[in-house]
């Protein structure tokens, strides 16, 4: 059978996104004014060390946390003021959610039709008319295969595959997964990707994977990379933002980091409106990029 287009891809806009925590009595920063955004329909892996703040930034975008501050755009939508059942009704239609153990989406003694249809009783509440039937949507996503079996009787690989189909029951614009091949062998680590990868091919479902495993990014249409709070979006031109902390330091982003030598001095050039800095002649013969303010080398 061939696989049918549902619907458009939710586009994913956050703009001076933050979000901190209290741990023993001192903050901590997990995502430090993100600027992060994905086209409706694209893929993007979200790269990075344990505690750099992916899955923060997954939770945000499924609303399951409210950010420090900043917003969060799903379509038109910003979903950072939304109510909290607005945000269940929007996670119940419009988001899926992949998580790492497969065990915690599935009900054990049933098949794999019979968990799709147990994930679309709640949508049928919202007199959803255009779900696909069970052994359909699992023939489009090529797991045809799974539709008899108990999920008691699967591999984990099988259960995560079905994982993924049974956060598609709704047909919802946005899919993400919380590391979703971290369990698996090499093998259904390809098959897990290939199938998030024919979801946006065919379905039109914008798909955010956080992931430890270049292979599973490299199946992805992008790379982001978090790091330190912060995102590191290479393959986007964008502008970026960064927070001036009360004792006047600037914490630059990584990228430009590496550009400047230790010991860099930069010269401050006011603008209307603004500041930039720019790097000096002493920086330029040390091999940077040129002083030149109109040129590469400065940093608005």
């Amino acid at each position: 059978m061939t696989a049918r287009v549902l619907q458009t891809g939710l586009a994913i806009h956050c703009e001076h996104l933050s979000h901190y925590y209290e741990l023993d009595g001192e903050e901590v920063t997990a995502l430090d004014n993100v600027e992060f955004s994905v086209a409706a329909g694209e893929s993007v892996a979200l790269l990075g060390p344990s505690g750099s703040g992916k899955s923060t930034l997954l939770s945000l975008l499924a609303g399951l946390l409210r950010p420090s501050s900043g917003q969060i755009y799903l379509g038109a939508d910003d979903i950072t003021v939304m109510s909290e059942s607005e945000l269940l009704r929007l996670r119940g239609q419009r988001i899926g959610v992949v998580v790492q153990n497969p065990s915690r989406n599935l009900l054990p003694y049933g098949t794999a039709e019979q968990n799709i249809s147990f994930a679309q009783r709640a949508l049928r509440g919202y007199r959803r008319v255009d779900l696909q039937a069970p052994a359909e949507l699992l023939a489009a996503l090529g797991l045809s295969e799974l539709s008899g079996q108990r999920v008691s009787r699967m591999s984990g690989g099988e259960q995560q595959r079905l994982s993924v189909a049974v956060a598609m029951a709704g047909s919802p614009g946005l899919l993400l997964a919380d590391e979703p091949t971290s369990q698996l062998d090499t093998d259904n680590r390809d098959k897990v990707g290939e199938l998030l990868t024919r979801i946006t091919s065919s379905f039109g479902t914008t798909v955010v994977v956080v992931t430890h495993d270049p292979a599973v990014a490299a199946a992805l249409g992008r790379s982001v990379t978090i790091t330190e709070g912060r995102a590191d979006d290479r393959d986007q031109h964008r502008q970026q933002f960064v927070r001036v902390d009360p004792d006047g330091a600037v914490r630059l982003p990584p990228d430009v980091l590496a550009t400047l030598p230790p010991g860099s001095q930069l010269r401050v050039v006011r603008r209307p409106g603004g500041v930039e800095l720019v790097l000096t002649a002493g920086a330029e013969r040390a091999g940077t990029e040129r002083s030149d303010p109109e040129r590469p080398g400065g940093y608005r």
